[in-house]
């Protein structure tokens, strides 16, 4: 009896262990394969500014060959070149890092280029400083600070109105000091000096040339400041002699009628020489440069000034066509409607030139551009060694403003071409050297346009082959550790561009 209740018990729990395998086995869901969705391709509509950029610089770019990414040849399909336009999807990033050539050093990008094209007519935020950043320490073996010299006012600015003048120091603005980093203003310095209004600490320097702040303070406040270019015109009679002296600051299309008017002036004055002030003109437009090279000369009307050199690609497209590559001395200028104004010449067979380590670009060009036609005289410190022009290309009908793209406000401003002079040279990248050096003594700037500062008054010993009493203080020449200048932050700092209409190629 035993054995039988075994077996039958044995068999239940084995009928029951089965019956719960099958349940569990029901329960099992079986897995499924999801659906594979497949990337969708890239669109080229979806990178338009790095588009943009890309077929502007694969054209006009001056170094086009030393950027690999830039040859005709560099992408395989269309989707090769999209993926290398989505790799970086910052437009400033993209052009910086991927596109310049490492011996371009003037080349920019702009997020907006209504205020680029201000600027190209002389407008922007300003209170009318122009300062110099010179070292400084309050004692021997404390920080180093800057001072912000003040070399130049324009005139009827915010900072004319509050009586500030040239050759002033500014040792704190808003009641901190100018601070460095290496060998360049600090952020914070920048920062200071970015702000729309601020009040400015002035010091001066005492009989040991040590400089000493003070507690004098001026308040001033920017504005959209539109600036004259022409600085100063003025005739010196020198001993019955007539000689023009132009302080000529930035080469400004717009302004090119005030330039003749001063060009005018001297010629009623009988003016026989000229002294050509551009220490602080970092440069600007090259139809302003050959307007200003017509003027001082006249007598070689329809001669070549400068021979252009684009990149390989586009010369040799240039040439096959017969398309002119030349500037010349013209008799009229830009006026900005369809009347041409006859330019005024002095037909001079020399000039003598006041240049700087500000000095550069269309500067640069126009002695350059001179010197096989008469004698320039170069009065000064070397200048920078800028001689590349460059174009604001749009995202418009052959990168021209036709047609602009109206989602957005990039454009680039690169280098198109070199140039060089009617004799075929090309200036030196080092800058041009004086013939005649004097550095400016940021303690004894002098008056400009007086015969007695120190640099103009070295250029009319050399036009006078005379001596003259140069105004000076009671303290000797010294060397200050600069720290740079004002503008230098700004993308058209030392550029020269090209306004005029650029030989067009079909993309």
């Amino acid at each position: 009896m035993k054995n039988y209740l075994l077996v039958v018990l044995f068999n239940f729990l084995l009928f029951a262990s089965c019956s719960s395998d099958d349940d569990v086995a029901q329960e099992v869901i079986e897995e499924t394969e999801e659906p594979t969705t497949e990337t969708p391709p890239l669109d080229r509509a979806d990178y338009p500014v790095q588009d943009f950029i890309y077929q502007a610089m694969n054209l006009y770019y001056l170094y086009k060959g030393d950027i690999p990414e830039l040859a005709d040849n560099s992408f395989t399909d269309l989707n090769t070149y999209v993926t290398y336009l989505s790799q970086n999807p910052d437009p400033e990033n993209f052009f910086y890092d991927e596109l310049l050539s490492n011996q371009d050093r003037f080349s920019f990008i702009t997020d907006n280029y209504v205020e680029l094209e201000n600027s190209f007519s002389g407008v922007s935020m300003s209170d009318g400083l122009d300062f110099v950043y010179a070292g400084y320490q309050l004692e021997s073996s404390g920080p180093v600070y800057a001072a912000a010299v003040i070399r130049y006012v324009v005139p009827n600015s915010p900072a004319s109105e509050a009586g500030l003048t040239r050759s002033q120091v500014v040792t704190q603005i808003n009641g901190e000091r100018l601070t460095v980093t290496g060998d360049r203003l600090s952020s914070r310095a920048q920062e200071l000096l970015s702000l729309d209004s601020y009040t400015l600490t002035l010091g001066n320097y005492n009989n040991t040339g040590v400089l000493v702040e003070s507690d004098t303070e001026v308040s001033v406040n920017k504005i959209e400041l539109t600036e004259n270019p022409v600085g100063l015109a003025k005739t010196l009679d020198i001993d019955g002699q007539k000689i023009g002296y132009l302080l000529y600051n930035s080469f400004v299309r717009n302004f090119d009628d005030e330039l003749n008017a001063a060009f005018a002036d001297f010629k009623a004055d009988g003016v026989t020489d000229l002294v050509l002030d551009l220490r602080y003109n970092g440069g600007g437009s090259v139809a302003s440069a050959i307007d200003l090279a017509s003027m001082i000369t006249g007598q070689f009307e329809g001669d070549v000034i400068t021979k252009q050199q684009w990149n390989d690609d586009l010369q040799e497209i240039f040439e096959e066509r017969n398309e002119d590559l030349e500037d010349r001395f013209n008799s009229t200028i830009y006026t900005g409607t369809d009347q041409q104004e006859a330019i005024n010449s002095l037909n001079l067979n020399r000039l003598y030139v006041i240049g700087t380590g500000s000095t550069a670009s269309a500067s640069e060009l126009t002695i350059i551009g001179l010197r096989p036609y008469i004698e320039v005289t170069t009065i000064g410190t070397t200048t920078v060694g800028k001689f590349q022009a460059s174009a604001t290309l749009y995202d418009g009908d052959n990168f021209f403003k036709e047609n602009v793209n109206p989602d957005h406000t990039y454009a680039i401003q690169p280098l198109i071409y070199t140039y060089s002079n009617a004799k075929g040279v090309v200036g030196p990248p080092t800058g041009i050297e004086p013939d005649f050096e004097l550095a400016e003594d940021l303690r004894n700037y002098g008056t400009l346009g007086d015969p007695g500062e120190p640099l103009l008054n070295l250029a009319l010993q050399q036009i006078t082959g005379k001596r003259f009493q140069m105004k000076r203080n009671a303290l000797s020449p010294m060397t200050f550790e600069l720290y740079g200048e004002t503008g230098m932050d700004k993308p058209t700092y030392q550029r020269m561009y090209d306004n005029r209409k650029l030989p067009q190629i079909k993309k």
